[in-house]
This record gives C-alpha cells, structure tokens and sequence, in this order.
C-alpha cells in the first residue's frame, strides 16, 4: 500500500445504476484493499414497471459470473431479438430493428448492397426477410444462437425484457455477499475540500457521516453530486429530441410474451409495450408542448392490452448530458450523468459502459486528470452517437398529420447525423466506428425502416448478374425460414431454461416511479 492508494468508495444510490456499480466494483476490486459502501434510502420507493435492454448486458452478467438462467427466473425475464417500430416512417408501416446483421457480406461488401440491386429491379421482399432476427421474433420463435460462427445462425443476438427493480434486488445480494455495506439513510448535507472543491463526505439524517476517496453518483435526475454539489454543467438535447413527458403504467398479460418491444408512434410521441413473462410494462413518452397530459393518460388507458395494474406515473424530463460525467472526485452514472429517453433501450447500456470505463480508467488517490479526460472523452462519445442514431427516428419520417411531426421532420439537426444520412442516401454507406453501441446493421434498420433508400449501390456489386443474385437471395430466404420454423416458440424456451412459477400477477399498490424504464 502507498500513500496514493485510493481505499473508500460511496455510492450514492441504489437502483438499477447503484447496484450495477456496487456489483462491478465487488468483483472486479479487491476486498482487502478497497471499502465499498452504498448509500440509499427505502423511504424513497421505487417499484419496477418493465424494462428492454440490448444484448450489452449479456456480456455484464457473464464477467460478474452470473447464471443467465437464475437471473432471467429471478427478474419475470423474458428474451428480447429486436423492438418493432410502427408507424414512424409514416402511418401503416412497421419494421424490427434486430439484434443482428442482414444476409451474408459477399467479397467484403455489406449485404445491404446486394438487396438494393434486386430492389431496384422489383424484387418485393423486405430487407427484414433476410434477419434470422426479424424473422425468428415474427415467428414468436426463439433459440440460442449457433455455437458454428460460419452458419448464418450465429449471425444474430438477443437480450431481456426485465423487471429493473428486481434485477436491482438480485444485484444487491450478489454484492452484499461479496463484501459491499449497505447504509441506510437519506443525505442531509456534502461535505467538500475548502480548498480543492473535493467531496470529502456525505452526512445522513442520523447524523452519521460516510466518508470517502471516490464518490460514485447515481441519485437520479436530482444528481445530488455531481449536480446539487459540483454545480456540472448540463448540455441540453431537448431541441433535438423534443419529448420532455412519459406516463407509465403496468398492465396484467392477457396473452404469452413476445419476443421483441414494441415502439409505437402516436400524435405527439410514442408508446412503448414490454413484455415480461408476468405482465407488460407500457408507457407513452411524448411532448408536452404538442399534447396535454390529459389527453395522453386517456390515450395510454385506452390502449392497454390488458387491465392496468398500478395508477399512472408521471414523469418530466429534459434530454441531454453532464458537460463531465467525472468531476473531481465523483463520477455519475445513470441518470445523473445524462438522459436519453428509451426509444432503444439504452438507459441500462450507458449505465454499464460508465462502469466499465471507469473500472479500466480506475484512478488512485491522486485522481490524475488523464483518467478523468478518458472517461469523460469516452462517455461523451457514447451519448452522441446514441444522440443522433435516437434523432434519426424523429428527424427520418413522411408524417405530416400532426405539429409534432411536422417539427421533427422539417427540424435542423446535427451535422454529426446530416453527414450520416447524406454518406448514406447518396451511396448506401453507414459512417463506420470501432466504438460505440449501435453499429452498421442497426442503422441500415432504420434508414430502411424509414424510407431512406440509397439512390447507388456498391458497384462492385455488378459482378454479380442479376439471375444469380436472384437465386442466392432465393436461397437465402429459404436458409432463414427453414431454420426459423424449426426454432421452439419463445413461450417453450421461457419454460424450458427460465420460466419463474412463483411471479406475481398481481401489482403492489406502492407509489410507482419509472424507476424500471429509465434507471
């Protein structure tokens, strides 16, 4: 040990972002060097109504050494191969953006490429025909993808449909039991270096204190640190991304799960459907100035598959993020370091992408600026990107029936994304990048999905005649569908590897907030 080891943590928090933390930091720091504690408060409610993640959290769970089986029974799980997207290119259509890639690249050329000549000698087939993903989640099938990376069957992936809270739960025991202390308390008061500005310590209605070397802040929208206390900046997206309400509300199942979201384009926003194996988490997320709340509550309850389960949450909110996730001593995670509303199920990602980047740029008691500059670089990549593949949805749309619409379509948006739309329409290329979430296949989801179709096609495509391009995309359909058809349903899989007999059907009348979506 020398001077300079850093040897308490505080997290600020529970929830999804803390226990996320505290669970990482357990495994991955050593129980004999390092002091974890965890600070949060059971008079402050928070009750899971449903959560979609993306496959990220596969990869999270694995390197904690979680059972994927105990961890799907012990969160109502169900699998996730994609969210449907209805009505947002304009009204009627709907497509699945999926967890996988389409076709087979021929010769290093992207098969997109390839699907566009045939389009545009007529071919009717959908670009969704060619996704083990799309196809498999229409089908309501499901299986583990192939071991064999040569078949087109390992060319897809999958993630969860959740209850957040209980996953909280889960993750709470896993790191009690590996050394981390849970405080109970509410925070009172931040003590800070006079000097430096440094947190020194955190005060707690029972007047004990919790010091600490590195504060973690995952307190939520309030950002009691990193906001309350540090006074971060907080640069604001909402001209972009301009839904600023959501209502949620659980409801009973009336029918077995499916295998992806649902994102459903209404007047002045959208709702989103996610299914777990017990209920289904629904809410409306919209903006407040082309819609009242009244009118959306209404609109929400009249259109629930079943029969509400809780009274409606209300929630408000302004997308953006910290200017510096890392600010002196304290790092945010979660919502305190930034809010982008769940349209791709990205909350738990950005939660788990700041944990891992801090575990790598972990610092000692000096806090040297060069980690801090990594991890705020890297974190500010993450939003951005995620940023503008999130406007792309509003922005790329016909829809004209409505103000909100109109707004979206005939907005100015980031020359980030108009280079992104203009590489693309113009030559069907996807602005490429080693780093970050959504990759080639998933904005090829949506360009399509959406109506932007490239005027050109690679033209080392023209190699290929057009009678074999036919018969190989033939062929590829068929690969697809046969494979499909021989998948278990998403229902017998859930309860072959996973089903939890013992899930309530019923709703706690608990105060409700939207913890399980945006946590």
């Amino acid at each position: 040990m020398t001077s300079h080891t850093l040897r308490n943590v505080v997290i600020v928090g529970g929830g999804t972002a803390g226990w996320m933390t505290a669970a990482a930091l357990a495994k991955f720091l050593p129980p004999q060097q390092y002091h974890i504690q965890l600070v949060e408060s059971d008079a402050i409610g928070t009750v899971g109504v449903g959560e979609a993640t993306v496959p990220h959290i596969r990869f999270f769970n694995q390197v904690l050494g979680i059972d994927e089986n105990e961890f799907m029974q012990k969160t109502n799980a169900t699998y996730k191969l994609g969210i449907e997207f209805s009505h947002w290119g304009k009204r009627g259509d709907r497509y699945i953006h999926p967890f996988g890639i389409y076709g087979q690249a021929r010769n290093d050329i992207s098969f997109h490429h390839y699907w566009l000549k045939l389009q545009q000698s007529g071919d009717p087939h959908p670009i969704g025909d060619y996704s083990v993903g799309v196809v498999a989640a229409y089908a309501e099938k499901f299986a583990y993808p192939h071991r064999d990376t040569h078949s087109l069957f390992s060319k897809y992936s999958y993630a969860f449909h959740l209850d957040a809270s209980l996953y909280a739960s889960f993750l709470r025991d896993y790191s009690t039991t590996r050394g981390v202390t849970r405080v109970e308390g509410k925070i009172i008061r931040v003590e800070q270096h006079p000097d430096s500005g440094f947190i020194r310590a955190v005060e707690l209605d029972s007047g004990a204190q919790l010091a600490g070397d590195l504060f973690i802040d995952c307190s939520g929208f309030r950002g009691l640190l990193i906001s309350d206390t540090l006074k971060t900046d907080f640069e604001e997206w909402s001209h972009w991304l301009p839904c600023d309400r959501a209502i949620a509300v659980p409801s009973s199942k009336t029918r077995e799960p499916l295998p992806y979201t649902k994102a459903i384009a209404c007047t002045a926003g959208w709702q989103w459907r996610i299914p777990l194996q017990n209920r289904t988490g629904n809410g409306q997320v919209y903006s407040s100035h082309h819609i009242s709340d009244d009118e959306v509550a209404h609109n929400l309850l009249h259109n629930l598959d079943g029969e509400p389960l809780a009274n409606l949450h209300y929630l408000r909110f302004k997308a953006g993020r910290r200017v510096q996730s890392w600010n002196k001593n304290c790092v945010a995670i979660g919502l305190s370091s930034g809010f982008l509303e769940p349209l791709e199920s990205t909350s738990i990602y950005l939660i788990q992408i700041a944990i891992m980047t801090l575990v790598e740029c972990f610092p000692d008691a000096a806090m040297e600026e060069t980690n801090r500059h990594e991890f705020n670089r890297t974190m500010a990549n993450e939003y951005e990107r995620i940023r503008d593949f999130l406007i792309l949805h509003y922005h790329a749309t016909q829809r004209d029936d409505s103000a909100f619409w109109n707004d979206c379509r005939t907005m100015i948006i980031p020359e980030s994304l108009h280079y992104k739309m203009q590489l693309f329409r113009e030559q069907g290329h996807v602005e490429r990048y080693k780093q970050g979430m959504f990759l080639e296949p998933s904005w090829v989801a949506v360009y399509m999905g959406q109506g932007i179709i490239p005027t050109a096609y690679h033209p080392a495509v023209n190699a290929l005649d057009i009678q074999h391009l036919r018969d190989y995309l033939h062929s590829l359909r068929n690969t697809i569908a046969t494979g499909v058809n021989a998948m278990p349903s998403h229902t017998n899989s859930i309860q072959r590897y996973c089903n939890n007999p013992h899930s309530e059907t019923t709703w706690p009348p608990a105060a409700m907030s939207l913890y399980g979506v945006f946590s």
